[in-house]
């Protein structure tokens, strides 16, 4: 039975009671709530840190990703969230996004569009305006290296045809993937995505380069131009 000294976790401040957990149970046995709390290091007098971080999530469904896409502004709505608070949150949840980037390896051989799907979502998956990628790859058709060609707004980016060919020159690559991000979640082609996509390929043949798939990205699913026949 644990005694009852200033010491015992009976005694502990409510925001002090996930950091103890964590270091007793290790970070698997907190909840989501609990690891927001350690984030935000404190609640107000009438609500504990723990409190504060349930109403935060129950405001997204309980979606870490939702939560990843508030921005300060929307934070520091919160009651009891500052922007010291909020900016802890970004850059917890930037993190996060980052690692999920990194957990996929460069080298990584794309023999579907679901790969190149694995590959690029956690890069692009969820951001609010356009970016233009490009996976280069040797004759194994693994990555070699991979590049944003350009960003934009909500609705499009501006694609330099010669500057994919001459990246390519540089890393001795025999064929690419293109891929960009729809915002809007809309998963179709728009003519001018079929229009770079025919002038891009035309291109790479007089080098002997091939397109191998041109992919575009939402949060939640993708369209491949190979699958759908269209290259």
């Amino acid at each position: 039975m644990e005694p009852n000294t200033p010491f015992s976790i009976k005694y502990w401040a409510e925001d002090d009671k996930p950091r103890e957990k964590l270091m007793l149970k290790g970070k698997a046995a907190l909840s989501d709530a609990e690891l927001l709390a350690i984030i935000i290091g404190s609640g107000s007098r009438n609500e504990s840190a723990v409190d504060l971080s349930k109403r935060i999530l129950a405001h997204v469904q309980n979606n870490l990703n939702a939560l990843g896409k508030l921005s300060l502004k929307q934070l520091t709505e919160f009651k009891g969230i500052g922007e010291a608070k909020a900016i802890s949150i970004i850059a917890a949840t930037e993190l996060g996004r980052r690692r999920r980037a990194e957990e996929v390896p460069e080298l990584m051989k794309i023999n579907s569009s679901k790969v190149i799907f694995e590959v690029m979502q956690p890069i692009i998956g969820e951001l609010p305006y356009e970016e233009f990628w490009v996976l280069y790859l040797n004759n194994a058709n693994t990555i070699i290296h991979k590049a944003q060609l350009s960003k934009g707004g909500i609705t499009g980016t501006v694609v330099d045809v010669r500057i994919i060919l001459k990246t390519a020159l540089e890393h001795n690559a025999l064929a690419f993937v293109l891929v960009h991000n729809h915002p809007s979640g809309k998963l179709f082609a728009s003519e001018s995505d079929f229009e770079i996509t025919k002038k891009i390929q035309l291109a790479a043949k007089q080098l002997d380069m091939r397109v191998v798939d041109h992919v575009i990205i939402a949060e939640n699913g993708y369209y491949s131009f190979a699958d759908d026949d269209k290259l």
